[in-house]
């Protein structure tokens, strides 16, 4: 049986499908920041939905990485978490 570090590098040698990984890296990304911080707080989705006057399943599907939150909603999480959102711009590197 494959581990799923194997099949996921099985899947990403494909250009087409690495293509589209890295198109979602700024969600990913952004998905990881909003768990860290809840975690750092203390917090379950629970908890934050709560917070922000919305559903547990809010918060997993904002969590989740498969959609782009708007501003709004990311600076209600922070809030929601005792943190600030900041946004920031970073030059482009060469790939």
């Amino acid at each position: 049986m494959k581990s799923l570090k194997d099949v996921k590098a099985q899947l990403l040698a494909n250009p087409a499908v690495r293509q589209a990984y890295d198109a979602q890296a700024p969600e990913f990304e952004l998905a990881r920041e909003l768990i860290a911080a809840r975690m750092k707080a203390g917090l379950t989705q629970g908890d934050v939905a709560a917070r922000m006057g919305t559903t547990q399943s809010v918060v997993a599907r904002i969590e989740s990485g498969r959609g782009t939150p708007s501003m709004r909603t990311v600076q209600r999480f922070a809030n929601a978490v005792g943190a600030r959102a900041v946004v920031r711009m970073e030059p482009l590197t060469a790939a």
